[in-house]
Parts: C-alpha cells; sequence; structure tokens
C-alpha cells in the first residue's frame, strides 16, 4: 500500500498540526512532531487522536 505523495502532502496531525510521514512498514503515518502513529486501514489512513499509537521513547535513560 501505498499512499499517493500528493495526499501526504496536505495530511496533518490532527494534535499538533505537524507533518505526517508514511511508516517503514507503510501500515501508518507518524507525526514527525508528538510521535503518535495513526494507523491506515483498508488503504484509508485513520486520522482520529483515540485511535492513534504513541510511539515508545527511544531514548536511552541514564
Amino acid at each position: 500500500m501505498i499512499i499517493n505523495h500528493k495526499i501526504l502532502n496536505i495530511l496533518a496531525c490532527p494534535l499538533c498540526k505537524t507533518d505526517v510521514k508514511l511508516t517503514s512498514d507503510e501500515k501508518g503515518l507518524k507525526c514527525v512532531k508528538c510521535h503518535r502513529i495513526y494507523p491506515i486501514k483498508e488503504d484509508i489512513p485513520i486520522m482520529l487522536i483515540d485511535e492513534a499509537s504513541i510511539e515508545p521513547d527511544r531514548e536511552t535513560k541514564d
């Protein structure tokens, strides 16, 4: 499943209004600021905050 780049360019995170990018597995759209991942179901991005998951923090803790 590949989302049309024109559509991807106009989509934004509904929470923080920043850009989203396609995840590496192409099963979701990830916000570049708040790291929420919005699922893609049946080729349709589900851009609802309640449907999003939050990517775990990748920072190492000292």
